[in-house]
């Protein structure tokens, strides 16, 4: 069988290219993104791994292809897409490709509005480290599964789990028919809370095993207590230790414990395999620490909560939070921009400085009035330090320009493949290596 991945190099479409290479199937695939002369790291990993890349106009879609494969983020006039309808070749979703590959797995979906892809990782995590030898396909690299030959989003198992990070912003879950599933949390989104809460609701009705429901679960695990860089909190009267910081990833792990105990783990291995957990990235990544002190983090904060959570997370460890943040597109922009509004205005403080790129755009058709103009101009009427870069060359400059001992740094955003190289630039010196690892699992000062 060959298949060819349109996007391939998107986090969702990467990771499906390791899985059906690791099983054995040809795979092309075309990325717009070299189109435009943008190198993509984890193409060149997919190369390794026997992955033949193209151009996105249609010339990787050739008579022996069997499907072409894309995401909700292909646009129906795409020239692979083109090629393949008049070659007769089916045309199929990636979450169509995956059910497909796993049907021989039994497969323990993660869903939920955040930290789905966090709990994915770790849930995997504890399951291998514990004897499962589960597969593992995610939305994110693990960095403890990451490799120059490894994409890290993908783990190849041995045993007959399979867990899956499944996605309700295009109802592509409803294509799984999982074993067992975690909800992490519910909030509006993609969609309004009523109809997130629906869409899980009925997603749920396809599992026939066992279910961890977090909508309907206490906001945080027993004596949550933060550290320097890290948190700990209470279970069955021990005490978890997490190198990840934030009250969110507390919860995010005390899930994935709860989840690997109903799968057959037991409590003291569980919380022995998440003490190391190194996180996965761009969620609160620790990117380094620059000569002066100063934290820089690369997130993937793309909607309200998500940004709100690490806002909270960063306040609490510095005297300033310097947020470079770059909206995904104009269409989510509209749909949240009077939530943002809000959020940025209750959760910036006095000193902190947002720095906005423009919105991100790679075309389509989605109206461009709403845009970070705009944005930038709500936040300042409300007493917010909001300024506009134009660039990453000029956010680089703007931000080292700004920047002081007692600060944080973080880059946030989704789709932008140049987020996490500014947050590397920003480091400026030499990466502290040993001073960021060593920073891990600190007391918080007071």
């Amino acid at each position: 069988m060959k298949l060819h991945l349109t996007g391939i190099g998107g986090v969702g479409m990467s990771a499906l290219a390791e899985l059906l290479l690791d099983s054995g199937i040809e795979v092309s695939g075309s990325e717009r993104f070299l189109d435009h002369g943008k190198a993509l790291p984890v193409l060149d990993v997919l190369c390794l791994q026997g992955a033949h890349i193209f151009p996105q106009n249609g010339s990787g879609v050739t008579d022996d292809i069997d499907a072409v494969v894309i995401s909700s983020a292909i646009e129906r006039d795409n020239p692979d897409i083109a090629a393949a309808e008049r070659k007769g070749i089916e045309v199929v979703h990636r979450s169509v490709a995956l059910a497909r590959a796993l049907a021989s797995k039994r497969i323990v979906a993660v869903a939920g509005t955040s930290g789905k892809s966090t709990i994915t990782a770790m849930l995997g995590h504890i399951l291998n480290e514990t004897g499962f030898q589960p597969s593992v396909v995610n939305g994110a690299p693990c960095i403890n599964w990451c490799s120059s030959e490894r994409t890290g989003a993908v783990l190849k198992g041995n045993g007959d789990l399979c867990i899956v990070e499944v996605d309700e912003s295009d109802c592509s879950l409803f294509n799984f028919n999982p074993e067992h599933a975690l909800i992490s949390n519910c909030s509006a989104d993609h969609f309004c809370l009523l109809e997130s809460n629906t869409i899980f609701n009925e997603f749920l009705t396809q599992v026939t095993g066992k279910v961890l429901d977090g909508r309907y679960e206490p906001d945080l695990p027993p004596a949550v207590r933060e550290l320097e860089w890290g948190c700990e909190f209470s279970h069955r009267g021990r005490v978890v230790t997490l190198p990840q910081p934030g009250l969110h990833n507390a919860t995010n792990a005390w899930q994935a414990i709860r989840m690997a105990e109903m799968l057959g783990a037991e409590t003291d291995a569980c919380i022995g395999a998440i003490s190391t957990f190194k996180g996965i990235k761009r969620r609160l990544e620790l990117v380094g620490i620059c000569d002066d002190g100063v934290r820089v983090v690369d997130e993937y904060a793309h909607n309200t909560e998500k940004i709100r959570a690490s806002l909270k997370t960063l306040s609490a460890r510095s005297k300033r939070v310097l947020a470079l943040w770059r909206p995904h597109g104009y269409g989510p922009l509209a749909k949240m921009f009077a939530d943002l509004v809000e959020m940025f205005s209750e959760t910036l403080r006095a000193d902190d400085v947002l720095f906005l790129l423009p919105v991100f755009d790679m075309g389509g058709t989605a109206a461009r009035s709403i845009n970070s103009d705009l944005l930038r101009d709500q936040l300042v009427s409300k007493g917010a330090d909001c300024r506009l870069v134009a660039d990453h060359k000029s956010a680089i400059s703007s931000i080292r320009a700004t920047a002081c001992s007692g600060d944080v740094i973080v880059t946030m955003g989704a789709r932008d493949p140049e987020l996490p190289v500014t947050a590397a630039s920003l480091l400026g010196g030499d990466v502290d290596i040993s001073r960021r690892d060593a920073d891990i699992g600190g007391r918080m000062s007071s």
